[in-house]
């Protein structure tokens, strides 16, 4: 994972011996000052063990081996006493920040096409106080409303209005459907109609462009909440139907008369959290107050120092359970979360004013959450601009990667580079970012180093599921090593069981193997109305302790870190026996600065394997020019040529990788169109949907099988 370092040897030896000077004389005084050795002492130690002895475990936490945790704070085990709670304790800081719109205007591109582009004031801050009684009044609004004591859904962007409705239908105990802002009209009415939902929040946007042509397919909807605080008149909304704004609920709720709430119980549902559907239809995943307080309870364990003094910025979707549990981890400890957008984060995003800041330059989170997609985006931009720097700084920068990548292997820091050499990169994120929490997909070993030398600061990798309430794992700061997902959180155990198919058992040598069933108290009531898959993916052993069978496969080292190594769902075998995880080929491809994104491809009754590839823009560019091969972006994309040449390169890659020769692509079909979840190719965490896939590009997979 080094870079290359394109230099004299002589001068090269001189800087070698220049820093070992430097190091010499810096390194006692550094290592008794900083902290060092207790780090480095952290980082070794043992994590997790067996509680059983046996190499299948189960594997507990070693702080919670007697015990797992469901609650952190006495009483406080429901969602609607966790937000008192923090309301009583942090009542006037800042909880909720929405950044002021200043002006809008259409920008006109080179390539013709208009892009709205926006100027943004400073953050406006809802108090800890000031949220509550909004959520207070929102609750009593909705029950003035007529919300009966059964579900209600959630379809808008993530947004302070998102947190104040879910914690108001909290307080009221009325379970919250949730569903992802760019699911497909047909996803969209099987949510509703299937939790018979006679009330809904959304944004006016959403409205607009999602819900309201599928208005006539709910039948059971009655009442339309718009967040928007800016009035609008509504046409064309089928009659029975009415819409009110989410001020005007707030402004009922706030009358003398309004209804007593009844208060939820830790085994009562408070989300009905509707999957990405990567696999198929999404599944709504029944997590009870109980579940959600044990798993945010485990996450805000690993974050150390977590404190009213920490910023978070939330611009992943709320209807994700990463999104949402980190968000709740951040209002239990009286953090402020300010929001923001993808379009919106960065001074170089989509829709920031050129000259003007994005959300992190302005709100300096302390505490991010980030999906991987997001960061090899990050990873592969500042590569290039490497790549574009006079000679001199690229060295410069090379040099300083290297060296910080050696001390931070050892558990050392390196604060002469990180203020000379990475400042700049580390500003994107608004240079005060202390943890980084990266969960949804696996991180690839060469991005997460990218961010420790960069962004000068730990990645805490996660693993966990819509089904264990995000909880499962969580590595430590301190731990520098790559690929793993770290130990079971305080309140998760795991337990690998026997893939006798895969070829994975918990006896293996040198590490046990197996699939992860994750038990504890953050392990979900299953799946709404569906007693079969509940059947399947989920049991209660003899001490009457819930389990989820994930799928995926894992691997325990023997400081008790886990590592996923596979998934069930991935493994396809070939025609002559070999088996190829998918997931395996695709996280080593993806790290080719050629490749945005790639979704690798067999059929059972075929000798190899094929890919459908996302190439960069500006790479693919690049080496068409060099190729002397001109055209429009599909043209480039429907060339054999280029498609030759890339197909040699990631050959190249992959063998450089250490691929097997059947795991390594043989044909390729390069695709013109990006895979947004817009597109329906994709999750809102950017999970590839290998269905939609498989159908998009039938053609493609038949011509490169020799069908056509």
């Amino acid at each position: 994972m080094k870079l290359k370092e394109d230099m004299n040897p002589l001068l090269l030896q001189v800087f070698r011996s220049v820093v070992w000077v430097y190091s010499v004389i810096t390194f006692i005084p550094w290592y008794f000052f900083s902290g060092a050795g207790s780090n480095m002492e952290r980082a070794r130690r043992i994590k997790a063990r067996s509680i059983s002895g046996h190499p299948a475990g189960p594997y507990r936490a070693v702080n919670s081996e007697d015990r797992l945790v469901a609650w952190l704070h006495p009483g406080v085990d429901t969602l609607d006493k966790m937000f008192e709670y923090a309301a009583k304790r942090f009542p006037q800081r800042d909880c909720l920040g929405t950044r002021e719109v200043l002006s809008e205007e259409d920008e006109l591109q080179p390539n013709g096409k208009v892009f709205k582009k926006v100027i943004l004031g400073n953050y406006n801050w809802l108090s800890y106080k000031e949220a509550y009684d909004a959520a207070k009044c929102f609750g009593s609004g909705l029950a003035a409303l007529g919300q009966p004591q059964c579900n209600i859904a959630i379809f808008c962007e993530t947004r302070a209005e998102w947190i104040v409705a879910a914690q108001a239908c909290f307080m009221y105990n009325f379970p919250l459907v949730t569903l992802y802002a760019t699911l497909g009209p047909t996803a969209i009415a099987h949510g509703l109609n299937e939790t018979e939902v006679t009330h809904i929040i959304t944004s006016k946007d959403l409205l607009q462009t999602r819900l309201k042509a599928i208005l006539c397919d709910v039948p059971r909807l009655q009442y339309v909440i718009v967040v928007d605080s800016k009035p609008s008149s509504w046409t064309d909304v089928p009659r029975g139907i009415m819409i009110y704004s989410m001020d005007a609920v707030k402004e009922m709720g706030s009358k003398p008369d309004n209804i007593d709430r009844r208060q939820p119980e830790p085994s009562d549902i408070a989300v009905i959290m509707y999957t990405s559907g990567s696999t198929g239809i999404p599944k709504g995943v029944m997590i009870s107050h109980g579940n959600i307080i044990a798993g945010i309870n485990g996450m805000a364990e690993r974050i150390p120092n977590l404190n009213e003094t920490d910023t978070y910025i939330g611009y992943l979707p709320l209807a994700h359970v990463l999104e949402l549990s980190a968000e709740l981890v951040c209002i239990s400890n009286g953090c402020r979360i300010g929001y923001s957008s993808p379009q919106t984060l960065a001074d170089q995003s989509t829709k920031i004013k050129k000259g003007s800041k994005g959300d992190t330059s302005i709100l300096k989170p302390t505490l991010m959450a980030a999906v991987p997609e997001i960061m090899d985006r990050i990873y592969k931009n500042v590569m290039t601009k490497v790549e574009e720097m006079s000679k001199f700084q690229k060295t410069l920068f090379v040099l300083a990667y290297n060296y910080k990548m050696e001390q931070i292997s050892k558990g050392y820091s390196t604060p002469l580079c990180d203020s000379l050499v990475f400042k700049r990169v580390r500003a994107l994120l608004g240079g005060q970012t202390r943890v980084l929490l990266s969960g949804g997909a696996p991180l690839s070993p060469a991005t997460q180093r990218f961010m420790n030398i960069c962004l000068c600061c730990p990645v805490g990798q996660g693993y966990g599921l819509t089904e264990t309430c995000g909880a499962g794992t969580i590595s430590e700061v301190w731990d520098y090593s790559t690929g793993r997902v770290g130990a079971p959180l305080v309140c998760s155990e795991i337990t690998l069981k026997d893939w006798e198919e895969g070829g994975y058992y918990s006896m293996d040598k040198p590490n046990p193997r197996g699939e992860i069933l994750i038990g504890g108290p953050n392990v979900t009531m299953g799946y709404y109305k569906n007693k079969d898959k509940n059947r399947e993916d989920f049991f209660v052993d003899e001490k009457g302790q819930r389990w989820f069978c994930t799928g995926d496969i894992g691997e325990f080292h023997p400081d008790g870190c886990l590592k996923i190594i596979d998934r069930k769902k991935d493994l396809v075998k070939l025609q002559a026996g070999e088996y190829v995880s998918l997931g395996k080929v695709e996280a080593v491809l993806k790290n080719s600065s050629l490749i945005d994104n790639i979704c690798a491809y067999a059929n059972s009754d075929q000798s190899y394997v094929i890919s459908f590839v996302v190439p960069n823009h500006k790479q693919l560019t690049a080496l068409a020019k060099q190729m002397e091969v001109s055209g429009t972006w599909e043209e480039i994309c429907n060339n054999s040529q280029i498609e030759k040449e890339v197909l040699r390169l990631i050959t190249e890659a992959a063998i450089a990788a250490k691929l097997e020769r059947f795991e390594i692509p043989k044909k390729i079909r390069l695709s013109a169109e990006p895979w947004t979840p817009e597109t329906g190719l994709v999750t809102d965490a950017f999970k590839l949907k290998r269905k939609e896939l498989k159908t998009h590009y039938q053609e493609d997979i038949e011509r490169m099988y020799g069908g056509k």
